[in-house]
């Protein structure tokens, strides 16, 4: 009996950790998604910059 709550006891901590990683997991996929499209809209902007500033020195 008591060998059982054992296994009960690490099987339920597993899916409670597992539970936490996956959570954490998605919410740095969710960040990293976000960083990305300010990536990309800060370089469309000073690509733009640029463009105009090379059209200006003409």
């Amino acid at each position: 009996m008591r060998a059982m709550l054992w296994v009960v006891a690490v099987v339920a901590g597993v899916l409670i950790l597992l539970g936490l990683l996956l959570e954490a997991v998605r919410w740095l996929v969710i960040i990293g998604l976000i960083a990305l499209v300010v990536v990309v809209v800060w370089g469309v902007v000073k690509g733009r910059q640029a463009m105009h500033h090379e059209s200006r020195r003409r």
